[in-house]
């Protein structure tokens, strides 16, 4: 019988990737992973300060994209978040990077 469930869409996609650094601090051996989580960490933080700021933008008007820039606004803010935390985000990676560390024993 043939698979007819739907793909995940994107949006379920971004909030599993939200979910992953809780998820993948148990798993944590080597210094290589542990920046990777708070690399993933910051991200989502990131993501999560940009949210309000797209918040009480109308999708209506001449100029706007209406249901279809609704739907793919959390795209978009995932899309800057990533692009913020590759340049360097706002330092919350070092600071959380040091913590798993002295809490794995891989100082």
């Amino acid at each position: 019988m043939a698979d007819l469930s739907l793909p995940a869409s994107p949006a379920a996609d971004i909030l599993a990737r939200k979910a992953a650094p809780a998820a993948d601090l148990a798993k944590i051996k080597t210094r290589e992973q542990a920046k990777e989580v708070a690399r993933q960490f910051e991200h989502m933080f990131i993501s999560e300060m940009l949210g309000p700021m797209f918040s009480g933008l109308t999708t209506d008007g001449p100029f706007g994209g209406g249901a279809g820039e609704e739907a793919f606004r959390p795209m978009l803010i995932d899309q800057y978040a990533d692009a913020m935390t590759k340049s360097g985000g706002v330092g919350i990676a070092d600071a959380v990077l040091k913590e798993i560390l002295r809490l794995q024993g891989l100082e």
